[in-house]
């Protein structure tokens, strides 16, 4: 497994994202950072305490669960599921809706369907600390830490220090798993 963000690279993506989404709404108002469970939630709450240091707003954060929401729901192992937390009624604000990596876009289009359900947002954006391509669905993020390339054989792991104790992103292939067996 080789590093390709530090925990420094991490919090340096997310405030230049925090400027961009400022610039891009011109502002804060009516905006809610919403984290996809699990790393996203920790990313959504520090983009959002970010945005609220740089504005002097307040802008909240939640964090949605969208375990019922995947198409592979029965192809996937069973995981718990998380209640699905925002703050304020989503119809007509501007959602930064937040994960770690964005890949085949499977995982956004369910989290567009959880958030659908919770009412009618103005606009959502995408914010993700990786982009790492081999998009499956037509998705696309407006706000990207890194664009990492990789063989569809690899692995991307983004840690947050709030769950795994350590920020940074690595990318692992598939010698590096053969060599952990």
């Amino acid at each position: 497994m080789r590093a390709v963000m530090s925990g420094d690279d991490m919090a340096r993506a997310l405030r230049r994202i925090a400027h961009e989404v400022i610039e891009k709404n011109r502002g804060v108002a009516d905006l809610i950072v919403v984290g996809i469970r699990t790393r996203g939630g920790p990313l959504a709450d520090r983009l959002a305490a970010l945005l609220t240091e740089i504005e002097g707003a307040n802008v909240p954060s939640g964090i949605v669960d969208i375990g019922m929401y995947r198409d592979d729901i029965d192809k996937r192992p069973r995981i718990e599921l998380g209640p699905t937390e925002v703050p304020e009624d989503i119809d007509g604000a501007t959602i930064v809706l937040v994960d770690d990596v964005l890949y085949t876009g499977r995982t956004i289009r369910a989290a567009l369907d959880a958030l659908a359900d919770m009412g009618r947002a103005a606009v959502v954006q995408l914010a993700v600390v990786v982009d790492r391509g081999h998009r499956e669905l037509p998705i696309r993020a407006d706000f990207v830490g890194k664009n990492l390339p990789t063989s569809s054989s690899e692995h991307v792991t983004v840690r947050v220090v709030e769950i795994d104790g350590e920020d940074g992103v690595w990318i692992e292939g598939p010698d590096d798993r053969e060599d952990e067996v």
